[in-house]
């Protein structure tokens, strides 16, 4: 059985070098609405270097709107006005990057991102206002620096909301020095917490956002804003009553932005999102269905409807990566060992170097239906441990509409800037 996937996966790979090799599989997604491009860890080189490339020809030569992130809205919004040219955005990349002050820092804090960044922002320049392609974040936990970001637009934008705002932000302001676990604690004696208080921010921000017409992208970040606070509240409160998944309430967050910038950009609207395979690789055809999980490229099937949407996913066989030890932990250049010998990794390194595949090739070979452990490195990492905790059980050609895989690969190279550790990481609780 073995034999006969090797063979499969050698006779329908697409081997490459260079973008043009990707010629395949950008004909096979350029058509799309949503392209998802994953990654097996947020600590690899190869993941981000390649998502950039494709990530380039699609915004350039395709139409694509914009990327979306697993990172919190505020730095990436602020990183969006930078590429954009906004008069009042930093206007050196670095500094731009450095809004990413939440541990893991590196996940976008980083020269491959940097590089991406002053691409994309190079080629803003030329386009008319309305064209320029934008870079966001998908995630929930920016409870705090949200809140910030809607005080500091709405204090003069709507005095009227502005006094809604400083409601909602003294019913946090105790826990404001603490993460948001505190928080959580303290809804276990007044399980309504400030639910209320955000709710109406939320309802008066979107009944007054028509209005603020005097920078229409701003008054999106600002609704967005709201919404990243409400959903954020709801979040702690999850994590410390254990009534709902925290991984479903996360994962729908995501799939609404994405709707909300799909809206924003327009009815033509086309959009990237960079994030975890354990977010984009539909969870339906993992474990994660078991458990009553579902993730974003799940949600994003069920949506746009699987003709209107790729999942592409990547992964590695063995290299470096970066990751940290312990939660707020120092970055470490860590060994990522090779792959267990009955996980999808190992089947691919026995036929070939650096491939993509495309699902429905695969789907061939019914021996290839099955679930295979597939490897999956989160922002914490002890690869002495990993064989026993970072492989999730995949039916690879249905989770995926293409692979992307990497014999070897390398760490990240991250912007080394002063992280604060004591915030809640973007990743909490899963790593991933």
């Amino acid at each position: 059985m073995t034999d006969s996937i090797i063979n499969t996966i050698k006779q329908y790979k697409h081997d490459f070098d260079n973008t043009d090799d990707l010629r395949p599989l950008l004909e096979a997604v350029k058509d799309k609405k949503v392209v998802m491009l994953g990654e097996a860890s947020h600590g690899t080189h190869e993941y981000y270097k390649w998502r950039a490339r494709i990530s380039k020809i699609l915004l350039e030569q395709y139409g694509f709107d914009f990327v979306v992130v697993e990172g919190d809205w505020p730095p990436c919004y602020q990183l969006n006005r930078h590429v954009k040219h906004y008069a009042d955005a930093i206007a050196n990349t670095e500094q731009a990057l450095k809004a990413f002050q939440r541990w893991p820092s590196w996940m976008w804090a980083n020269w491959e991102v940097h590089e991406f960044a002053k691409w994309l922002r190079e080629f803003n320049q030329s386009q008319d206002d309305n064209q320029r392609k934008g870079f966001y974040g998908l995630d929930v936990y920016s409870l705090w620096e949200s809140m910030d970001a809607i005080m500091n637009y709405l204090r003069d934008a709507d005095p009227d909301a502005f006094e809604i705002a400083k409601t909602a932000m003294r019913c946090f302001e105790p826990y404001r020095d603490e993460d948001g676990q505190r928080y959580a604690i303290a809804t276990r004696l007044a399980p309504e917490g400030c639910s209320d208080e955000v709710s109406k921010l939320l309802t008066e921000i979107r009944s007054k956002a028509p209005a603020y017409d005097h920078d229409r992208e701003d008054a999106f970040s600002a609704e967005q804003n709201a919404t990243v606070s409400k959903n954020a509240e709801h979040y702690y409160r999850a994590m410390a009553s254990g009534s709902e998944s925290t991984w479903n309430l996360r994962d729908q967050h995501m799939m609404d932005t994405l709707n909300r910038l799909m809206a924003f950009h327009g009815k033509d609207a086309k959009g990237i999102v960079w994030a975890h395979n354990t977010h984009i690789g539909d969870a339906s055809y993992t474990d994660m269905a078991s458990q009553g999980l579902f993730n974003l490229g799940e949600l994003g099937r069920k949506h746009y409807g699987s003709k209107q949407i790729a999942l592409v996913g990547f992964g590695s066989y063995q290299g470096k990566v970066l990751a940290g030890s312990a939660w707020g932990a120092r970055v470490e250049n860590m060994h990522l060992p090779p792959a267990r010998e009955d996980s999808w990794e190992h089947l691919c390194y026995q036929a070939g170097k650096q491939f993509f595949l495309h699902s429905a090739d695969l789907q061939s070979n019914p021996a290839l239906m099955r679930r295979f452990a597939h490897r999956a490195v989160g922002v914490v990492y002890n690869p002495r441990q990993e064989r026993f905790g970072n492989y999730v059980p995949t039916v690879i050609p249905k989770r995926y509409d293409h692979f992307v895989f990497f014999a070897n690969s390398q760490a990240l190279h991250n912007i080394n800037i002063k992280e604060d550790t004591t915030k809640l990481p973007d990743t909490y609780p899963h790593g991933l």
